[in-house]
């Protein structure tokens, strides 16, 4: 119904002629415009995606009354994206004024409106909105600021972990599989020590840049700590979740890391966890334990290889181990 980048206004008018109008006086007004006769097919453009920012809706109309739709959008989107919503009417107590703010109007003209009065009362709208767009913008911001790993830009350790925490709890009440990767770069510390921080940090970014190329598209990676990495793979079994390890391990082994002045071989260590779907019940932390266990029998067994931890090694949650 919009275009992408244009203003979007809805029209809500059941009078052709005040619609036709003010249809004409907007599209001047450099907005893509839509228009509908009833309340209720207003609601259904304003509560669509990409619906309409700015809304002018007639206080009488068939289906739903101007007010009606106000209380009924208000209702459906409590939180965000909200739609800027002029009413107009030939009604000028205060009693309905006061009426028409408590539905959610934020603004409210009387018939015959002046148009420039009108050009001025969306101007107003739109700055709200522009706000409205500024601070959605910071919130953002400040999220992935909150979540995510500001060298690799993968979600740090936290928000990993509390994604791994959901997936469990999923894996639990659906009963499907669940696996669960911690892996570690060989020799980091040696990166660091000979070639200097810039490039371990070069080399972390380039080992992320790998593994998002190598997981799959429910797959989540997220840095959890220093050069350790969680992965959680939803409705992965053991099986599936060897290929995905191997397919990590091969592609960060399989070329030499460009640095500044030379080529780095670069290889890491998988440990596994994979939980089944069965009615048992994990604790989480057990089995970031296990992973752990297993990534160390990796890493003693030479690294550069994948280890599974073994699935009797993995005790139940306190709440069923008696059971």
């Amino acid at each position: 119904l919009f275009r992408d980048n244009a203003i979007r206004i809805l029209i809500a008018d059941d009078y052709p002629i005040s619609s036709k109008v003010l249809e004409t006086y907007a599209r001047q007004w450099v907005y893509d415009v839509v228009c509908c006769t009833n309340g209720i097919h207003a609601v259904e453009l304003i509560t669509s995606p990409n619906g309409p920012e700015l809304a002018v809706l007639d206080w009488m109309m068939p289906g739903l009354s101007g007010l009606q739709v106000c209380r009924e959008v208000r209702q459906r989107t409590a939180v965000s994206p909200y739609v800027y919503m002029i009413l107009l009417t030939a009604k000028d107590r205060k009693e309905d004024l006061l009426e028409a703010l408590a539905a959610g109007v934020d603004d409210y003209l009387t018939k015959p409106y002046d148009p420039h009065e009108m050009k001025a009362r969306l101007w107003s709208g739109q700055r709200i909105l522009n706000l409205q767009r500024e601070l959605i913008t910071a919130r953002d911001a400040l999220h992935i600021q909150a979540t995510h790993d500001t060298l690799t830009g993968l979600l740090n350790r936290g928000a990993i972990f509390d994604i791994f925490e959901r997936e469990l709890a999923r894996s639990q009440r659906d009963h499907t599989p669940l696996s669960l990767m911690l892996i570690d770069i060989d020799h980091f510390k040696q990166v660091n020590d000979s070639y200097g921080h810039h490039c371990g940090d070069t080399v972390l970014q380039e080992v992320t840049a790998r593994l998002k190329g190598a997981e799959r598209l429910y797959d989540r990676v997220g840095r959890y700590g220093g050069e350790e990495f969680l992965v959680v793979l939803p409705g992965c079994d053991l099986a599936d979740a060897r290929q995905v390890a191997e397919r990590m391990r091969e592609t960060i082994a399989q070329q030499p890391f460009a640095l500044s002045t030379h080529n780095l071989p670069v290889t890491i260590s998988l440990g596994v966890v994979s939980i089944s779907g069965s009615q048992d019940t994990h604790d989480p932390d057990e089995l970031i334990r296990a992973a752990d266990r297993a990534l160390y029998h990796a890493k003693e067994r030479g690294r550069n290889r994948v280890e599974i931890a073994a699935i009797e090694e993995l005790p139940l949650a306190r709440s069923n181990r008696h059971s």
